[in-house]
């Protein structure tokens, strides 16, 4: 499936709400900053562990052309020195605030204190070790404005954190798409792993997003979420009315690296973004082609985690909590089963060659 049926797929949801075009507080397509004491975005950082990267991250939403920002820096309790970059870049620069979290609570709690402490009636999402091109937020927001977008996203460039400099690659669509419609079921269906897995999910893009539509549906990220609080988030959006587009790359781009937190898939987080896609099944009123596609994912989560659940109850040799990660659907039983089956295939090959003196791979 191309990225543009993935992003379009048609499905009967919520009727979109209007926002009724610029609220009170945001300044009209083309005109100044609304007010010269408030910015136009706010740009939140949650950062851990990002002493190396953060000013990178910092001095591009600074350098944002055409629009007033202001950069809201929370650290999630590092053990590195985190906070003190993020209090030297404070004092260099009155637009940046630095914050500092009383105990380590996951990116989601981090974000959450950074809207909180925030002014602007734009907010976009960046991660400590990305970074922007400098024309990014003003293309986003005029874009949003001109569309009366409550989310607007571009599509994201992923560039390896050993070649910084070197070639991107987009994040999700391969060709040029346009300024697109998302609703629930194409934002659900582009976070397939089977369709766009290798970290090509929708769940990572870092949309602009109307503070007043957040605020009038009672919007943020789930705390109890370590992995996908961006899809969730989003997800409920979509579900609450918002209209929500996604466009060409516009400059955000994303680093790779190894160790990023976004890679590393623990049963705990898993566990919780498996409870997300069940909150969001029980939504009332609920589409069919909605509820078929949040189905799929659900099931591919539980996959996952059960395989998980399974290998931390081996390790505990606790045979009753193996047992229980096969009270799942069928689907999520029979890729267990296959596993298994690997595994079993993959150590015996092993020790049959070690049988013949073969050295182990």
């Amino acid at each position: 499936m191309t990225g543009r049926n993935a992003a379009t797929a048609s499905a009967a949801g919520p009727e979109p709400v209007s926002t009724g075009g610029e609220a009170a507080g945001e300044a009209p397509v083309g005109a100044p900053a609304h007010d010269a004491g408030v910015p136009d975005v706010a740009v939140i950082i949650p950062a851990w562990s990002a002493a190396a990267t953060l000013e990178r991250a910092v001095e591009s939403a600074l350098a944002q052309r055409d629009i007033a920002v202001e950069v809201v820096v929370v650290d999630d309790c590092s053990p590195d020195d985190t906070i003190a970059v993020a209090e030297a870049l404070a004092a260099r620069d009155p637009r940046v605030h630095a914050h500092r979290q009383a105990a380590n609570a996951g990116p989601a709690a981090a974000r959450n204190a950074a809207i909180a402490a925030s002014r602007a009636p734009w907010i976009c999402p960046l991660d400590s070790d990305d970074f922007m091109e400098p024309g990014r937020l003003a293309a986003l927001l005029a874009l949003a404005r001109d569309g009366t977008w409550d989310f607007a996203a571009d599509d994201l460039l992923k560039v390896d954190e050993t070649d910084i400099a070197g070639p991107r690659s987009r994040l999700f669509a391969r060709e040029e798409i346009g300024t697109l419609t998302l609703d629930l079921a194409g934002f659900v269906r582009g976070n397939l792993s089977s369709k766009h897995g290798g970290r090509g999910e929708l769940g990572f893009i870092k949309p602009l997003m109307r503070r007043r539509f957040l605020e009038a549906h009672g919007l943020r990220y789930d705390e109890s979420m370590r992995l996908g609080e961006d899809y969730d988030l989003y997800a409920r959006a979509l579900m609450a009315g918002a209209r929500f587009c996604l466009t060409d790359p516009l400059g955000y781009v994303a680093v790779v690296r190894a160790a990023s937190l976004s890679g590393r898939h623990g049963t705990r987080e898993l566990a919780a973004l498996v409870e997300a896609d069940r909150r969001l099944l029980g939504a009332p009123a609920l589409a069919e082609a909605d509820r078929a596609v949040l189905n799929a994912h659900l099931i591919e989560t539980m996959k996952r985690w059960s395989w998980m659940r399974l290998i931390d109850a081996v390790k505990a040799r606790d045979l009753g909590e193996a047992l229980r990660c096969f009270a799942v659907p069928l689907p999520v039983q029979g890729a267990l089963l296959w596993r298994l089956g690997e595994q079993a295939w993959l150590r015996g090959g092993r020790l049959l060659g070690r049988l013949a003196g073969r050295p182990a791979p």
